[in-house]
């Protein structure tokens, strides 16, 4: 579903963004009805701001949300990327925003390495009236009203992690706060009403300031080398302690032994 409200979609059918002789007859059609996404096939930064003005600036940030059940959580995560984009940085949601013929796994892999930072929107995905946690055991315990996140939020902000991406953790009161959703790791987690007045409040405020502070531009893996083009120091360099331990102990290994085979033929 298209991110663009409907007055956004007729000014762009109206301008001149798209620059192509080539332009089908249908396409102001497609983005009146919402159902082709502009910011998806050419990317946000090919669209004008509401102000008219492209951010040179914008970064984008990665977006963990699962599909939204409610008017209410989708008015919440609309508003959550509103303000994300008010303050220059551009949301991507895999299945949300962005799309691709690639498995989601593989398609969530992509995207993070494109961006410079991740928000985790954890909303109530599941709920159970009653359980039972350990189960059986010495330390069974009966649970009531327990919600749960998608597992996709505890999956997409281990990977953002593992990349160094700051992390902003949005979850929703109730929720069962355990993995990477719990306070006590190296980033502050929001326990908020889906509403879009917790967005108006000095906590969220100061959390989303901070977090901003620390986002930069992604930097450029650089291609891996072909180990036949690099010099012997290179190639010594690059090798882990380990590796250049057991590369000495074969060298070692070898100069004895030539010295062992000259002796046995010299003494022959």
């Amino acid at each position: 579903m298209s991110i663009y409200p409907a007055e956004r979609a007729k000014k762009l059918a109206g301008s001149s963004v798209i620059e192509s002789d080539e332009q089908p007859a249908s396409l102001q059609n497609q983005i009146l009805s919402l159902d082709w996404d502009p910011v998806s096939r050419y990317g946000a930064n090919a669209f004008p701001h509401p102000d008219g003005k492209i951010k040179v600036n914008e970064l984008n940030v990665f977006v963990s949300v699962g599909g939204t059940a409610t008017e209410q959580q989708e008015a919440f995560v609309r508003a959550v990327e509103d303000r994300l984009r008010s303050e220059g940085l551009i949301p991507h949601t895999v299945g949300r925003n962005t799309f691709s013929a690639d498995a989601p796994l593989k398609t969530v892999t992509a995207l993070l390495d494109e961006c410079c930072g991740t928000v985790v929107i954890a909303l109530e995905r599941k709920y159970f009236p009653s359980g039972i946690e350990r189960r059986g055991g010495l330390k069974e315990t009966l649970l009531a009203d327990v919600r749960f996140a998608t597992p996709w939020n505890q999956i997409e902000a281990a990977m953002a992690y593992s990349r160094g991406h700051p992390l902003m953790i949005i979850v929703e009161q109730g929720i069962c706060m355990e993995g990477l959703l719990e306070p006590g790791y190296d980033w502050y987690v929001q326990s908020v009403k889906p509403d879009v007045s917790a967005l108006s409040t000095t906590e969220f405020n100061g959390v989303l300031s901070s977090w901003k502070q620390k986002l930069s531009k992604p930097q450029t893996r650089p291609a891996a080398k072909n180990p036949a083009e690099l010099t012997i120091g290179q190639l010594v360099g690059s090798m882990k302690a380990a590796q250049l331990w057991s590369f000495l102990a074969a060298i070692a290994a070898l100069v004895a032994g030539a010295f062992a085979l000259g002796a046995t033929l010299h003494g022959g």
